[in-house]
């Protein structure tokens, strides 16, 4: 355990320094998109209502959080793996290098993960600012959003090793990041939904974050279905990168 620690540290070196001299840029780019939101959906559509009995502002911010989790650890980490292995081509030296795979897998999601938690917590203490008297910190709250960091930075990472182009990455974003955005419970509860459309949006990851978080951050009964079923998803997109380093269909 203790090897694999460092060899991921070894990996992740290079990000963390690049995101230590572009700690404020990243801040505010990683926050702008959901304050935004909070701003119209929560200050402009939603003012004055309610839903399952608490104000929508406060409905809203937990399922902005479990948004922003996918938005800042997937594009960050997409993006960069992708022009590290198609332009820089520093993948191939360092799967040269006695790094073991999942260690590579590892470290090339810490960028995201690390990314993806610090803006969603800075989102829940806007929440707290607004509405403290209805959202909680709590440890199911922490490890719903460590657990949600983690799986959509895995998700950005077989992204940065399947895609080939701008243009594909661009499509990918649109066909798969960008409808989880606005459907999978962020904005609104899926229960009210037609059974078909539910089906297929509890087989999305961001539907089972947004569960998690919500119900953790309300103090609601926590679906612990959603959690296992989101661990399960992280777990199968890991070992999926972990099979495409080892065999080299990057």
């Amino acid at each position: 355990m203790f090897e694999l620690i460092k060899e991921t540290y070894y990996v992740a070196w290079g990000d963390l320094r690049f995101m230590r001299h572009t700690a404020k840029g990243i801040i505010i780019s990683s926050l702008a998109g959901p304050l935004l939101y909070l701003l119209a959906f929560g200050f402009g559509m939603g003012v004055g209502t309610y839903t399952d009995g608490v104000p929508y502002v406060a409905f809203i911010i937990p399922g902005i959080a479990a948004m922003t989790s996918l938005s800042a650890s997937f594009g960050p980490t997409s993006t960069r793996l992708h022009v590290q292995r198609v332009y820089f081509r520093s993948l191939d030296e360092m799967m040269l290098c006695p790094l073991s795979t999942p260690a590579i897998v590892l470290g090339k999601s810490i960028n995201g993960f690390i990314r993806g938690l610090v803006s969603s917590c800075i989102i829940l203490l806007v929440g707290f600012m607004i509405v403290p008297e209805y959202l909680h910190l709590t440890p199911l709250y922490v490890i719903s959003i460590l657990l949600s960091c983690f799986t959509f930075s895995f998700l950005g990472v077989t992204a940065g090793l399947m895609v080939n182009s701008h243009q594909t990455m661009a499509t990918f974003s649109s066909i798969v990041v960008l409808p989880m955005t606005f459907l999978c419970g962020t904005f609104f509860a899926v229960e009210g939904l037609h059974p078909a459309f539910q089906a297929v949006l509890y087989a999305l990851p961001l539907t089972h974050s947004s569960e998690i978080v919500r119900a953790s951050a309300l103090g609601w009964d926590f679906p612990w279905i959603s959690l296992v079923i989101l661990f399960c998803l992280c777990a199968l997109i890991f070992l999926l990168n972990v099979y495409l380093v080892k065999t080299k269909k990057v």
